[in-house]
């Protein structure tokens, strides 16, 4: 088994929504996908999802495209991302989902080489910009959000790598020392996949080892619509 990562596929939702307006690289986005998809990824891979999956409002809006999705080859776990209006209980969500599909919602599970931990995460205050009152109240939330799925991915990989896909970074290329990089060290997790930068923000993101830990945007179009291989060893 391979383990891949691509984010941020913002599958129309039945709604037809036009994504070329973010760019003339997003015309026809999800056929490009599909195709590079099939050339990579086999049906004993691994696709992690983290989040922003279908500009869908309703949860049986969103079936189609997480159809769509699960005709690919590979296994695929999500996690939800700042637009996925449809995910709303949990249970509803992994109720609907296709044959080998798993949805991850701050916990964990175990993927036999690793095990796999998934939350959204928000915004985090920097140097430069503090969060408002009600901003702070969501990432105090999702801070602890993220510590109840690295305790579930503790408990559960018994010394094998851990990996964690969140849909807002962890960290930005000026911003590495955050909560959640804390929080990630002290759990000493092995890789973290992460999505959300489109476009002007992506050069904000980081790539690459950090205090020990493998970082990867993959937001579909920081990865030219193609999944990633994650080398976890």
């Amino acid at each position: 088994m391979r383990l891949f990562a691509i984010g941020d596929l913002h599958l129309s939702g039945g709604n037809a929504k036009p994504m070329d307006i973010f760019g003339p690289q997003w015309d026809r986005h999800f056929f490009h996908i599909s195709e590079n998809w099939r050339e990579k990824v086999s049906d004993d891979d691994l696709v992690l999802i983290p989040g922003d999956i279908s500009w869908a409002m309703h949860l049986e809006e969103a079936q189609k495209d997480l159809e769509e999705i699960g005709a690919l080859p590979g296994r695929k776990i999500l996690c939800k991302g700042n637009h996925d209006y449809w995910w709303n209980s949990i249970s509803r969500v992994r109720s609907i989902l296709p044959s080998g599909m798993q949805a991850l919602q701050f916990s964990a599970v175990d993927v036999e080489t690793a095990v796999v931990c998934g939350t959204r995460g928000w915004l985090f205050p920097t140097g430069e910009q503090q969060l408002d009152e009600a901003n702070r109240k969501i990432f105090a939330r999702e801070t602890q959000r993220l510590r109840l799925a690295l305790e579930e991915a503790w408990e559960l990989a018994a010394g094998r790598p851990i990996v964690t896909m969140m849909h807002y970074p962890p960290m930005l290329a000026g911003e590495k020392e955050t909560a959640f990089t804390k929080l990630l060290e002290e759990f000493h997790v092995h890789t973290v996949v992460y999505g959300h930068l489109h476009g002007q923000g992506i050069q904000n993101g980081f790539t690459g080892e950090y205090h020990k830990i493998q970082y990867y945007l993959v937001s579909c179009d920081s990865i030219g619509f193609t999944p990633v291989e994650i080398i976890v060893e």
